[in-house]
């Protein structure tokens, strides 16, 4: 009797063990013709239903739910040396299963066939993830995981084809490859939709041919026969995707909208077909149940279940819309910056949702829109400017916050920053009398011509702004972008310089940056070309482009239109000189009403500043000093015939 007892519990020791090892590689298959008594692995929602039916989510929001098969199974082959572990096995699976939406119009999210190095999937993500993956492990290479999708949700970051598809994926939720739910029929070829959330049981088979580094995937309606023609056939090698070991499952996920996913029958091989399913055994979706109702209801449930799900449809997408419509990208680092930062909701109501209304300009770094601070009622003008976010950006809204602490009177006040996704937008104080350059050159609305008075105060206040960014300041500030469309005009017409979405900061005493060139033509400093490195120099000598386009009226480059090509003001202005008729180059539009001597020192200091060597152009200090007289101004040497051919010289 004892030893019988003892080769009993000796026996029911090893049965638990085989069942619970895995699957030797040359029998690796099974089957589930329904799912009592099957001993899968289940998590989150999914649980097996008295009459067989895995249900692996409900009604449920927001949850998910998985299947595994239990035991691990071998999918390389150890002999091939094609690759690091060996070449992906072939495989065969197959299973029915159907989706029963309480909506005729939406459900959510879908299920999937996947295998993955692991049952753990705690980490995954219900609603669009389909319980595989998150936001920040979607598309990661070392995931390791291989899908196939019936996805009944359309969502544009995976750009998904529909709302109604089957997908193959690889470690991510951007599809290898998809097509619209559906079979080719086999008598004629026609293409016949299914509607994966119907309720109707269908039946998939996925079949991976690893020799041929292949996949098909094969939809139908349930007991029909395996249509010959696949639903999708692409080429992918999923040796360095799936694992040496791996597991198999089923996992699906819910959103909003009341769903529930169920499975029916299961079936899997490694190296061969998957066993056909007996659809006898199968458990059966159960009918709807229809109750007596009035004729009314007849008539008017099919008008009010559509309005029903489009009000729901409606009420998720102004959700939605209210969350992503003030969205803004905000990192740890930012904190340190709270005070600088404006919330996008608050900038988008100070411009009416940026509407075309508020535009004030367009340029090529960006548009720019006035706007009111609901709270304060300050006018603002906010430029959007687009930005990657992976190169520099801490850095970057550094500056943007250090720039903010610059207080001139001729430097547009900057009052602080936002960022969303792809775009930064910075804020600065309005100006009432907009740029510089469309009082030079008008708007099509009959603005007057600046009188000479005017030219030469707003030439003083950039110099003065200039002097300030460059020598007075904390840090010594490299604007990059000195021009007139820049230089914008308070109310009181004085000139402040203005955008500094490009300029760069150093400490003094630090050498100059090497950086991007940048700016606008006609402004560049030629050595920007060999260097790359910006100094106060080059903010001279687009200073001096900007001091002869003021005077003369005319931009630094202008295109003719016959064929001597461009027209290049500083060599026009340099021309004259040598011919000893400087003031013909001030504006023919002031009709002489000028000061001949002021006009030929501010054409002279153009000249100057413009010039070609770095060293030989004046500091901001020298310019401030020669318009205010406390300096005699040099003369340009005679010596210079071109400074364009002085600047193309070795």
């Amino acid at each position: 009797m004892h030893a019988s007892l003892s080769f009993l519990v000796l026996l029911l020791f090893h049965l638990h063990v085989l069942s619970h090892a895995e699957v030797p590689a040359a029998a690796a298959k099974f089957i589930y013709n329904g799912f009592a008594g099957a001993g899968l692995d289940l998590d989150g929602m999914a649980v097996v239903e008295p009459d067989g039916k895995l249900m692996l989510t409900n009604v449920t929001s927001q949850l998910k739910g998985h299947a595994f098969h239990p035991a691990p199974l071998r999918f390389h082959d150890k002999a091939s040396a094609s690759t690091q572990n060996g070449t992906a096995r072939s495989f065969s699976t197959t299973f029915v299963f159907a989706i029963v939406s309480d909506y005729a119009t939406v459900s959510g999210n879908g299920l999937a066939f996947f295998v993955a190095p692991s049952k753990n999937l705690s980490a995954a993500s219900p609603s669009q993830f389909l319980g595989l993956f998150n936001n920040q492990n979607n598309g990661n290479a070392t995931n390791h995981v291989f899908a196939v999708e019936l996805d009944t949700i359309l969502n544009p970051e995976f750009r998904d084809i529909n709302s109604n598809h089957v997908g193959v994926d690889v470690n991510g939720l951007v599809s290898l490859a998809a097509e619209p739910a559906g079979y080719y029929a086999d008598d004629t070829g026609a293409f016949r939709n299914l509607s994966l959330f119907s309720g109707d049981a269908m039946q998939v088979w996925v079949d991976y041919d690893g020799r041929a580094a292949a996949l098909n995937v094969t939809l139908a309606p349930a007991e029909a026969p395996k249509p010959r023609k696949p639903l999708i056939s692409v080429a992918v090698d999923l040796s360095a995707v799936v694992t040496d070991t791996a597991y198999v499952g089923l996992s699906s996920s819910t959103g909003p909208f009341r769903t529930r996913h169920y499975a029916l029958g299961w079936s899997f091989a490694l190296d061969g077909a998957a066993p056909p399913l007996d659809y006898a055994k199968l458990p059966k979706m159960p009918r709807a149940v229809t109750k007596r109702r009035s004729k009314a209801l007849d008539v008017a449930l099919p008008v009010a279940m559509p309005l029903l799900a489009l009000a729901v449809v409606a009420c998720a997408s102004l959700l939605a819309w209210r969350r992503f419509r003030y969205a803004e990208l905000r990192e740890d680092w930012e904190v340190e910056f709270g005070p600088h930062r404006f919330a996008y909701k608050d900038l988008f109501r100070a411009t009416g949702g940026f509407d075309g209304k508020h535009l004030l300009g367009v340029g090529g770094f960006g548009r720019v829109y006035k706007g009111v601070l609901p709270a304060s009622k300050t006018e603002v003008a906010v430029k959007i400017v687009s930005h990657d976010a992976r190169q520099g950006m801490k850095q970057f809204v550094a500056e943007v916050v250090s720039i903010g602490r610059l207080r001139h009177r001729n430097v547009v006040q900057l009052l602080g920053y936002c960022r969303r996704k792809g775009e930064l937008l910075l804020v600065y104080d309005y100006m009432p009398n907009s740029s510089l350059d469309r009082w030079l050159y008008g708007d099509g609305h009959g603005t007057p011509p600046l009188s000479w008075a005017q030219r030469l105060q707003a030439i003083r206040g950039v110099a003065a702004g200039l002097l300030y960014l460059h020598e007075d300041w904390e840090q010594v500030v490299i604007h990059r972008d000195v021009k007139a469309s820049n230089v914008l005009l308070d109310g009181d017409m004085s000139a402040r310089l203005g955008d500094f979405g490009l300029s760069r900061l150093y400490d003094r005493g630090a050498g100059p940056q090497t950086t991007h060139v940048v700016g606008t033509m006609g402004y560049l400093a030629p050595e920007l070309a060999h260097t790359r490195r910006v100094t106060p120099a080059s903010d001279v000598f687009a200073f001096g482009a900007f001091v002869l386009e003021v005077a003369c009226g005319r931009r630094p480059i202008e295109r003719r239109g016959d064929d001597d090509g461009r027209f290049l003001l500083v060599d026009w202005v340099l021309e004259l000189w040598h011919k000893g008729a400087l003031v013909d180059a001030v504006d023919a539009r002031l009709c002489g009403d000028y000061d001949a001597e002021e006009a030929a020192l501010v054409l002279k200091l153009g000249l100057l500043c413009s010039h070609p060597v770095p060293a030989a152009r004046p500091s901001m200090r020298q310019v401030v000093q020669y318009l205010d007289g406390d300096a005699p101004l040099p003369e340009p040497r005679p010596s210079y015939q071109s400074f364009t051919a002085l600047a193309m010289s070795p």
